[in-house]
């Protein structure tokens, strides 16, 4: 059996209260915890930072972290509050949607609350790395991780072009079953 593949990430929490320390980042914490409990990969994380919630700090924060790691995870500051802007900062870093991700996203989310359609999530890549904006609670961490621990790896592998476990991965989704028509 093959190693899992090591990913490299960092963690951005935005959040005004936590950045002000008046209160504690749960979510930063709680993603940390399941990416390096994940048996589907190796989460090397390289930074973890909590900011305000303040457009051009978000934007730097990102432009900063992207291509030092293979995948950013932000939380916080997606919801409908004005000063949620996570999603427009990272709109404006990005190079290319990545609907799908958002879209399975929310689905899962939408099993979990209706107050999920409330959420703007933002998915993309800038360079080499995949750009991911999750919920601000520990709770929605946790169901978000659920869509994408399956999926990271060959993400990552298609961004940087890995030809082989591209491959490999493609050839095993062919031998399912496929019902005929």
């Amino acid at each position: 059996m093959s190693q899992p593949q090591r990913i490299a990430f960092a963690i951005v929490t935005v959040s005004d209260t936590a950045a002000a320390k008046t209160k504690e980042d749960l979510s930063g914490p709680a993603i940390q915890q399941l990416l390096l409990a994940s048996k589907r990969f190796e989460a090397d994380i390289s930074s973890a930072v909590i900011i305000a919630d303040e457009s051009e700090e978000i934007k730097q924060t990102l432009l900063s972290l992207t291509d030092r790691v293979d995948v950013i995870l932000t939380t916080g500051g997606t919801g409908f509050a004005p000063r949620d802007v996570t999603p427009e900062a990272t709109k404006a870093v990005i190079e290319r949607d990545c609907p799908g991700i958002v879209t399975a996203l929310l689905m899962r989310s939408l099993q979990a609350t209706p107050l999920a359609a409330l959420s703007r999530l933002t998915a993309g890549i800038r360079g080499s790395t995949l750009i991911i904006n999750l919920p601000g609670s520990p709770k929605a961490v946790k169901e978000c991780f659920e869509v994408l621990e399956p999926i990271l790896s060959h993400a990552v592998h298609l961004i940087k072009n890995h030809s082989q476990p591209v491959k490999s991965t493609h050839d095993a989704l062919q031998k399912t079953d496929v019902p005929n028509h």
